[in-house]
């Protein structure tokens, strides 16, 4: 049986709202009263937006902000089902949680911890009476496990909003173990607490690592099946993610930890500038620390220095063995750049930087399949010349046949299509389902496909078919397995879910050729361009031509790989954050 699914989806749109009035929750914590028409349905540009809907007690939405003040300008455009990220030179974005919605009110209540920095609290800071603001989402909410005995509520002052809505409105009837750090006595909150009930308050700078997890460890323990919630400084909660993992040995699905905010490093003063000393250009950076931050990660120096700190540079090479001055070459660049740092010569312990290397998803960075693409890239101007992919060139093999090979590679390229199914909801809404008893899918985002369409409430007899790897891949991420034939064969509807990502255009033709043996309809979800709001969207065409040998496909590649295995385009579906759907039919 497939685990329960993490999150519920909802449709992103685009609402404008009014400042009602502003309340002083403490010292620390100023509240700011929204409300206006587009809280409830409403109808923009024709095309018709349910309510607003953020049941979960730690959902988010998105503000949308400008460093030039023209917040118009920096506005995503709105698609009937989803919203696409335009560039926008001067758009501001931060995460907000909503601290009440009473849409009988049509109010929504935002709280905002004054620091006296940083854009959003400066907007708070000066909202009046009229004042809008424009936002989007939530995209998704959590669902909790439904049998608990008790649940710990972890984090700093950014986390009181979440805190409070879930002990007044109480998504789980069970006992709340509370644990606040604030900076001041003055930031203490009154919260809806019941019999059973515990809360500790933690005075702690914030972001202060050690406080929090200290603090952490000294929470007792409840008998019975737990559930652990988080939410403060993203490096600071690093340690507490390897206590809860590591020590408490809690299931993936029995804690979520959240980073918040991320707290900047103040900057080296900068030499004053003359006119006979113009600053230097920042020139090309090396790729060593790279090379050795994924050596460091390789040999497992990160861990042990996160388990064992203080070990000397011999016991560290002695615990991990290595042989010989091996650990002594990676040390100094390791200690450049605060992965690990000796400064009192009592031992090596993490720096900054190690920190966040005990992250998983930073750790991919380094060691994961982003990373071989990465390394790929040395073969990129041979590829270029030859007419074929890095990878190719880099492996010996098309990055199909690799991951067809390697269950747990493709199980990586799986858990990076997870965030396609909150952009679904155009797709599963489009009339070709109508009457569909069958669909097949096909591509790493089969289960996002499966999970968007039971979130629809659409419920097709599904067929799963990708060449040579294991159905267990796919298993636990799909909802409703006993609904499921882990084959191919005739299906009214055929879904390729990125599955062309990963594929030269030869193996594009031939799976689509594939597909029309088995069905007259069929959808390619890919990126058709960058996303407009990564900071990373200059290297998407080159992350797609070192898969594939083909910078990333957009709508007229894709039209291209569909004529010539016998399709024809019907239409395209916009989707958001650069991704579409092509609606094929059989020519």
């Amino acid at each position: 049986m497939a685990a329960q699914r993490a999150y519920t989806t909802h449709p992103l749109v685009l609402r404008r709202v009014t400042v009602r009035r502003v309340e002083e929750v403490t010292p620390r914590m100023r509240r700011v009263v929204l409300g206006g028409e587009d809280l409830a349905a409403f109808t923009r540009d024709g095309v018709g937006h349910p309510d607003f809907a953020a049941p979960g007690f730690d959902d988010h939405i998105k503000l949308i902000l400008a460093t030039d003040g023209d917040v118009r300008a920096a506005l995503p455009a709105q698609l009937p089902h989803g919203i696409e990220w335009t560039p926008a030179e001067h758009r501001l974005t931060r995460d907000y949680t909503p601290r009440r919605v009473d849409l009988d009110a049509g109010e929504l209540h935002l709280d905002f911890v004054v620091h006296g920095e940083g854009p959003a609290e400066s907007w708070s800071a000066a909202a009046r009476e009229g004042d809008e603001l424009w936002f989007v989402g939530p995209k998704s909410s959590l669902r909790l496990p439904e049998r608990l005995d008790w649940i710990q509520l972890v984090g700093d002052e950014t986390a009181l909003p979440a805190i409070g809505r879930f002990l007044d409105e109480r998504p789980l009837d069970v006992p709340a173990h509370v644990l606040v750090t604030v900076s001041d006595d003055a930031a203490r909150q009154e919260l809806a607490l019941r019999d059973g009930d515990t809360v500790t308050w933690v005075l702690a700078e914030p972001g202060d690592a050690a406080a929090l997890e200290s603090a952490v460890r000294a929470l007792p323990v409840p008998p019975g099946e737990g559930y652990v919630w988080a939410a403060a400084e993203s490096r600071a909660l690093l340690p507490v993610r390897r206590y809860l993992q590591r020590e408490r040995k809690l299931p993936k699905d029995r804690v979520n930890i959240t980073g918040y905010w991320h707290r900047e490093e103040p900057a080296a003063p900068e030499a004053e500038a003359t006119a006979d000393t113009a600053p230097a250009p920042a020139g090309i950076p090396s790729p060593l620390p790279w090379l050795v931050a994924r050596a460091a990660l390789q040999l497992g120096v990160v861990d042990a220095v996160a388990d064992a700190p203080g070990l000397s540079a011999d016991a560290l090479a002695a615990r991990l063995g290595v042989p010989g001055p091996g650990i002594a070459v990676l040390l100094p660049l390791l200690a450049a750049y605060d992965v690990v740092v000796d400064a009192d010569g009592s031992g090596l312990r993490l720096g900054a930087a190690g920190e966040e290397l005990l992250d998983d998803h930073e750790r991919e960075e380094y060691t994961g399949h982003e990373a071989e693409l990465l390394l790929a890239l040395a073969h990129l101007a041979p590829a270029l010349r030859d007419g074929t992919s890095p990878w190719r060139l880099a492996s010996g093999a098309t990055l199909h046949d690799t991951v067809a090979d390697d269950a747990e590679r493709y199980g990586e390229l799986v858990e990076e299509c997870e965030q396609l199914v909150f952009l679904l909801t155009g797709l599963t809404a489009d009339p070709l389902w109508e009457g569909v008893g069958t669909c097949l899918l096909t591509g790493p985002g089969s289960a996002s496909m499966a999970a968007a369409l039971d979130d629809a409430g659409r419920r097709p007899r599904l067929r799963i078919a990708e060449e040579g790897v294991p159905a267990e891949v796919l298993r636990g991420h799909v909802p409703a397995p006993d609904r499921i034939d882990w084959a191919g064969g005739p299906a009214d509807v055929a879904v390729a879910a990125k599955a062309l990502a990963y594929r030269t255009d030869e193996e594009a033709v031939r799976l689509l050729a594939r597909l029309a043996e088995w069905t007259g309809t069929a959808v390619l979800v890919e990126a058709s361009r960058p996303d407009g709001l990564s900071p990373h969207a200059a290297e998407a065409a080159l992350h797609a031509f070192t898969a594939t040998g083909s910078p990333l496909r957009d709508s007229a590649a894709l039209a291209s790989l569909a004529e010539r295995s016998g399709w024809r385009v019907e239409r395209t579906v916009a989707l958001g954050w650069g991704a579409e759907a092509t609606v094929l039919r059989r020519a």
